[in-house]
């Protein structure tokens, strides 16, 4: 089968192709007749004006003290496992996050699910999920005291990510301080 010019189709085809490569290689350009008015002062890409900021790591911490939150204990902490289908609460440096929304990583089934109704403070700075990095319910919270900056700057990582993400929903005291 060869290529024949005096094919209707193939000479419409051929006269369409060579149109649009012209218009391609070549566009017509036509000079703008006026200078938009939006860029008579020059342009700049800085908006107008900002929003407003607003400190959210910082201020939100200082002020879990003074909003009404729920305040759960160890021991008030602990039913709130996901086991039965219920919420997923836990703490981290006395921040309580349902984790509820990741119920496949925390809940009965997952893989940090020893977290779940706990004071994770200690695992989440020592990237640890054994079991004796927990606080026993029946003992005070774990002051934390013996983490090295790197623990910490690490365990504040995670409060910033779970921040981020879940929903902080009260603050982890001692029983005596309820």
């Amino acid at each position: 089968m060869a290529f024949s010019v005096g094919n209707p189709v193939n000479t419409a085809l051929m006269l369409y192709i060579i149109y649009r490569v012209n218009s391609i290689l070549f566009p017509p350009v036509k000079p703008p007749t006026a200078i938009p008015h939006d860029f008579r002062d020059g342009y700049s890409w800085m908006p107008k004006s900002h929003p407003p900021t607003m400190l959210y790591k910082a201020a939100t911490f200082a002020l879990l003290r003074f909003i009404a939150l729920t305040t759960y204990t160890p021991k008030t902490l602990a039913p709130f496992n996901g086991v039965n289908g219920q919420r997923i609460l836990l703490a981290i440096n006395g921040v309580v996050f349902d984790v509820s929304r990741g119920r496949n990583f925390y809940g009965p089934e997952g893989m940090y699910a020893n977290f779940a109704g706990r004071d994770a403070s200690r695992g989440m700075a020592k990237q640890s999920f054994d079991e004796e990095m927990l606080t026993d319910i029946d003992r005070p919270l774990d002051k934390l005291q013996d983490l090295t900056p790197s623990e910490i700057e690490n365990m504040n990582g995670w409060i910033d990510h779970f921040s981020s993400k879940y929903t902080v929903c009260g603050r982890l005291v001692n029983e005596d301080e309820v």
